[in-house]
């Protein structure tokens, strides 16, 4: 346990050193910071909502949406199935499902067979979780009733939920803002925390921004004169041009089918470009399925024209002059540099799978979290001290030796959150105090082990070197079960959990460190220096 490799004394030092300067930004000012030279660390732990303030807000998703979203994509593809066999039919849609009616009786036989097997194919699935959710009424007669299960309704809920979670994370995140704490709160609402904002506009608006990108196909049949008279056939919405006159007004407006050819959800990437002529633009990808199903729809229209529909608003209407295969497009339209960048960004964040409403909205003030930090600082100073001062006074030169290596140990934690970008709330805190008392602990049961080899008669090398070889045993046994405890806190923890969760880990793995490694080699080498011929403890 004495022996000390060139090696081993190298990486001690090394990582202390390391923990040591990540930590320095969060004791430096901005202007400091600004200063540091580009290679030095500059990232800071992020105070949480409840020490910093912040934004906080409780949305509600609208999941019958999204079920009728879902139903009439699906029922389009079982029409157009029921069309390809000449199976004439009006469709919509009911609570939880679908009514098809058919204009002759006697096809029922076939438009069942017709129906399951386009429930059955790649895609077609009604809940894209398997043809057991799918309930088709047998019977007779023209109706045909395609309805969902119960568990179907649900899974499709809570996937939309999950869904709205992981757009608005990426939304929010994706331009700069971290550390947001966002969890389901209930069966259809989310809970979302922005520590370190005081205005909620930009937020909202990110929040109320749906950027939902559907391709449609164009009504040809309907003229501008309809259009000005409300005049529109079924399955047909009219929507304005995105462009708007000096006064406000949209240059155009068309009449477009309410059939999606391709979802914003199929999108994968956005990106912006450059077009034909130099011009600002903004290129898309599908994943596989929209491709294909995009191929399919511009194969299928050639000459038509075509609207790119986002947010009730048509971004461009090109006419499909060859196929577009490859799975990637382009939309082209008056954007400048910003528009582009600022279109680009809603559409790699996603839509959302529906609308959310903010049920509860707050601003918690910096002031109530200045006052935390305030008092966090006084209790963990005069705690510290106290610790110092019982160490020092049971263990004397040891004790001081420990105190160092705690004071190295507390900056090692700041500097690996600060590595790791975490969030310092108040169970963050209490985390911390619980690895210091972790870390004396450790200390404590070494240099009673030494007590008591002295106390046998060993000489103070062998009291050291037996000491620690006996306790360090225990120490990590101690550790690696609070360990566990903190993985398990992290992994199905939220919230103020996980903070308390990553400090607590943080935090163990730096007192083992500092305790078995760091205070051992400098407790070795003192001894080897000074040759004691005994020790006061």
């Amino acid at each position: 346990m004495l022996d000390f490799p060139r090696w081993k004394v190298l990486t001690i030092i090394i990582v202390s050193f390391l923990g040591i300067l990540m930590a320095m930004p969060n004791f430096l000012t901005d202007n400091q910071i600004d200063d540091l030279s580009g290679f030095l660390p500059s990232n800071r732990v992020t105070l949480g909502l409840d020490l910093q303030g912040g934004a906080h807000f409780l949305l509600e998703v609208d999941t019958n949406e999204t079920i009728a979203k879902m139903l009439l994509d699906k029922g389009q593809r079982i029409r157009d199935d029921l069309r390809d066999d000449s199976i004439r039919h009006r469709y919509r849609i009911i609570s939880q499902g679908l009514l098809v009616t058919l204009t002759n009786p006697e096809d029922r036989e076939n438009a069942l067979q017709v129906i399951r097997e386009s429930i059955v194919k790649v895609g077609a699935s009604l809940t894209d979780v398997g043809t057991e959710d799918i309930i088709i009424e047998d019977g007779e007669g023209a109706i045909i009733n395609i309805s969902l299960s119960e568990a179907a309704v649900v899974e499709k809920k809570a996937q939309s939920v999950q869904q709205s979670i992981e757009v608005l994370r990426r939304r929010i995140d994706e331009d700069g803002t971290k550390e947001l704490t966002i969890q389901q709160n209930g069966e259809d609402r989310i809970l979302l925390q922005i520590p370190g904002i005081e205005s909620t506009e930009e937020v909202k608006a990110k929040i109320n921004t749906a950027a939902a990108m559907n391709f449609h196909l164009t009504n040809t049949s309907v003229s501008q004169d309809d259009i000005l008279r409300g005049r529109m056939p079924p399955r047909t919405t009219v929507y304005p041009s995105i462009e708007k006159d000096e006064a406000g007004n949209p240059v155009f407006q068309l009449a477009i089918r309410d059939e999606v050819m391709v979802s914003g959800e199929d999108l994968v990437n956005a990106m912006p470009e450059r077009d034909q002529d130099n011009g600002s633009a903004v290129g898309i990808t599908f994943n596989s399925k929209g491709g294909k199903q995009f191929a399919d729809a511009t194969r299928a229209n050639v000459g038509k024209p075509f609207a790119i529909i986002l947010d009730g608003e048509i971004i461009s209407a090109p006419r499909i002059n060859t196929p577009i295969l490859g799975g990637s497009a382009i939309i082209t339209g008056s954007f400048t540099v910003q528009e582009t960048n600022d279109l680009s960004l809603l559409l790699r964040a996603g839509a959302l799978p529906a609308p959310l409403r903010i049920v509860e909205e707050r601003t918690v003030g910096p002031d109530l979290g200045a006052d935390s930090v305030a008092a966090g600082q006084i209790a963990a100073v005069i705690g510290l001290l106290a610790v110092m001062v019982f160490i020092t006074l049971s263990y004397g030169f040891f004790g001081f030796i420990a105190n160092f290596a705690l004071g190295i140990n507390i900056l090692m934690i700041f500097g690996v959150l600060s590595l790791f970008g975490a969030t310092l709330t108040l169970p963050g805190i209490a985390g911390i105090v619980l690895t210091v008392g972790m870390a004396v602990d450790a200390n404590v049961l070494i240099f009673e082990r030494i007590r008591e080899e002295m106390r046998r008669g060993k000489k103070v090398l062998a009291s050291i070197d037996v000491g620690y070889s006996r306790a360090v045993g225990t120490i990590f046994d101690a550790n690696v079960t609070t360990l566990i405890a903190a993985l398990i806190l992290f992994q199905f923890g939220s919230g103020p959990v996980k903070g308390f969760a990553v400090t607590l880990a943080a935090g163990i793995i730096t007192s083992v460190f500092t305790a078995v490694s760091l205070s051992r080699l400098i407790i070795v080498t003192w001894a080897r220096k000074k040759r004691p011929a005994t020790l006061k403890l």
